[in-house]
């Protein structure tokens, strides 16, 4: 694991730094940079409060639709970002995003005053779900990428024994909520 994250740093920070990467780009990249340099929630000194890695790159008091859209940013970033080969005698370096069906899409909403919900729609049937005793469930993969996306929408959230959370969030699919 320390291998995947370590390439993921030095092609991020490559993004970042070239001279040819858009504004919005070099931004959603430096998120993400940041979101794996500080993968473990920092706490606040002033009680339990806990906030997530991208916390602070939206501000204070930014509202759920600028979270959203930095949310989508990260989305984007993470379908484009392009891998190398895996080197040989090493294993295969899996971004659940980047790695997903090209036909599924991701929309980011905030249909309630506190609440951010993001909809995975077009998903392989053959990939994304599988039967268990005639009834279909997600399938392992599914859940990993609900997953990813949890985590970095999670990002841009606190929460804690003293202080209430920003935002709730939930990944969907087919109506179906994999990630609360």
């Amino acid at each position: 694991m320390a291998g995947n994250a370590s390439l993921r740093i030095g092609r991020l920070r490559a993004l970042i730094e070239h001279p040819r990467t858009g504004n919005s780009e070099r931004a959603a990249a430096q998120r993400m940079l940041d979101r794996i340099l500080s993968n473990i929630h920092t706490q606040d000194g002033s009680g339990g409060r806990r906030f997530g890695a991208r916390h602070d790159r939206v501000g204070r008091h930014a509202g759920l639709s600028r979270i959203a859209d930095m949310v989508r940013e990260d989305i984007a970033l993470a379908r484009v970002v392009v891998s190398t080969e895996t080197l040989p005698g090493r294993p295969a370096l899996i971004d659940p995003i980047r790695d997903a069906p090209p036909g599924i899409t991701y929309a980011v909403e905030t249909p309630h005053d506190a609440g951010i919900v993001i909809t995975i729609d077009g998903v392989p049937r053959d990939w994304g779900w599988v039967s268990e005793g005639g009834i279909e469930t997600p399938s392992a993969e599914l859940r990993v990428l609900a997953d990813e996306l949890a985590e970095l929408m999670n990002g841009y959230n606190r929460h804690g024994t003293d202080g209430e959370k920003r935002f709730f969030g939930r990944v969907r699919v087919h109506g179906q909520t994999l990630v609360w």
